[in-house]
């Protein structure tokens, strides 16, 4: 049997976990009324192509990448943990979503869209759930009412990162795997 972690593989995982470490520092930072910061992101994005080009491992990448950013970034480094788990969840759900595409060799364009849409909807159950039960109720120790008021003010900036994704993640997606085909590369994402 062969195995699904080749040496090529893993070195692309490698590659999409990078590209998202970068797409974290292409942010912008707002600050919420009642204290914590939203973000402008394209780390959803790249955590979406990860999953529709690698399919479940895709969420390894997505999970890393963020991790290692979190870390580097003192707003964001104690809650790094979380963010490996979250981030992860959004890759992996989008690849879970065309991983018998992946295995195929035919990704169409609905099916990574719904994977898109799978991997932001993953994402955004666990982190609104971050928001409101860990950064609200614990940490912030807000009443449940000011709680929900905070994943509220998250919202819009959480709408505009997902779009984003939703809107380029399975055209770049698409465009990707039809440039590796035609240089007989498409090996590296179903080997």
């Amino acid at each position: 049997m062969k195995s699904r972690f080749s040496t090529r593989r893993l070195a692309l995982a490698g590659m999409l976990a990078a590209l998202v470490f970068a797409g974290n520092y292409a942010r912008i930072v707002i600050p919420l009324s009642i204290g914590g910061q939203t973000s402008f992101t394209l780390a959803n994005l790249f955590c979406c192509l990860s999953g529709l080009l690698l399919g479940p491992l895709g969420g390894l990448s997505s999970a890393v990448g963020s991790f290692l950013y979190d870390l580097t970034d003192p707003r964001f480094a104690a809650d790094c943990w979380i963010t490996f788990l979250t981030k992860g969840a959004m890759g992996l759900c989008a690849g879970l979503a065309v991983s018998r595409d992946i295995r195929a060799g035919k990704l169409s364009y609905p099916k990574a869209l719904w994977g898109t849409a799978a991997g932001c909807a993953a994402y955004y159950i666990l982190y609104f759930a971050k928001t409101f039960f860990y950064s609200g109720l614990l940490l912030k120790a807000l009443t449940p009412a000011l709680a929900g008021l905070l994943v509220l003010e998250k919202v819009p900036a959480s709408l505009f990162n997902a779009a984003i994704a939703l809107l380029a993640a399975p055209p770049l997606a698409l465009t990707i795997r039809s440039a590796l085909k035609k240089n007989d590369l498409a090996r590296l994402l179903w080997e």
